[in-house]
């Protein structure tokens, strides 16, 4: 098992996060895998496959449990219903670090945004799940967002773990159950937006891996998504353009499904992958296809989770980022080489 050394990150205004983790730089790969929409009282057949892939890193995506209450007893039992499952939890001992955000079930009401009454017991919850230590300043801070830097021989990855939930303004859902954007509505708060810039502007990692609840990057769909949110999905990708922040990779869940999308940013010189995995228990098996311009490779609507394998070569940071199912099923794979 790889050895972890912890150390000290800054966060927002001069806060230090005592979790984030540095990766034995011996080591020439990183494994990180990802995934979310899991409900805790349905069959769960993917965690002895994930295990497989002796991942360093599990990311929770959201929606890791269906919470979806207003009574933070049955919340934190759900959440123990998770921990407790048998399969989990042989899975937590054989992963390393297990980090992660929240969606919208997790957070304790479908599409639930900052006017939920209980975000604060609920963020509690949420971390208790997550093993985050008693003092924490992420326990004191509004929202869960958080950073980790894990090393790759002399590369560096650093993930940016961001709540689209704590901040989010008032979306409205017309009758035929389509989301009406708000136009000059916002997802992350002006604290989380200040900190990430700083996080971004500050880093000398090789790569970024951006984490969201909901997708970042497709448009045409009418569920939830940053595109709900134009104004706020224009400041993030003219933030990845301003801050010149190296290899960014997005990864998202929600939708119940998998699939990987690409965009050309302006100012951004090279293209942003997202990779979307959703679906460790129900997926939308019916979602056969749905427009998405930006999607390469298939749409999977089978249980799957994300992978990325990091690695260098030749003093090059290179990335195999991929969706996979039950007994080493690939859906798809991308090679992705890291530019700075």
């Amino acid at each position: 098992m790889n050895k972890y050394l912890l150390c000290a990150l800054a966060l927002g205004l001069q806060q230090c996060h005592p979790a984030t983790v540095i990766h034995e730089a011996s080591d020439r790969e990183l494994t990180i895998a990802f995934g979310s929409c899991n409900r805790q009282d349905m069959a769960q057949p993917l965690w002895d496959d994930i295990a497989a892939q002796r991942p360093d890193v599990w990311i929770w995506l959201g929606d890791n449990i269906y919470g979806d209450t207003n009574d933070m007893t049955v919340l934190r039992q759900k959440y123990d219903d998770q921990l407790n499952q048998p399969d989990y939890r042989q899975f937590r001992q054989q992963v390393p670090a297990i980090i992660g955000t929240w969606d919208d079930h997790d957070y304790g009401r479908n599409d639930g945004n900052k006017s939920y009454p209980f975000k604060r017991q609920s963020q509690q919850a949420a971390l208790d799940f997550l093993q985050e230590p008693a003092d924490s300043p992420r326990r004191r801070q509004e929202g869960i967002y958080a950073a980790y830097d894990y090393a790759v021989n002399t590369k560096t990855v650093k993930v940016l773990l961001l709540d689209d939930r704590y901040f989010q303004d008032s979306l409205y859902r017309d009758a035929q159950k389509v989301y009406q954007p708000n136009l000059s509505g916002d997802l992350l708060g002006e604290a989380q937006w200040q900190w990430l810039e700083q996080q971004l502007r500050t880093s000398r990692a090789d790569a970024h891996i951006i984490a969201s609840g909901i997708q970042f990057l497709p448009q045409q769909h009418a569920y939830e998504k940053w595109s709900n949110f134009p104004a706020a999905r224009r400041r993030l990708l003219r933030l990845l353009a301003a801050t010149h922040a190296k290899g960014v990779l997005l990864i998202s869940g929600d939708r119940h499904i998998g699939e990987i999308s690409r965009a050309s940013v302006p100012g951004v010189p090279y293209p942003v992958y997202e990779v979307t995995s959703s679906g460790l228990t129900h997926p939308s098996s019916q979602n056969s296809g749905e427009p998405n311009d930006l999607r390469v490779g298939p749409l999977v609507n089978e249980k799957h989770y994300g992978l990325f394998r990091f690695r260098e070569q030749r003093g090059r940071l290179l990335v195999t980022a991929q969706l996979k199912g039950e007994y080493d099923q690939v859906f798809y794979s991308q090679e992705i080489a890291v530019k700075k």
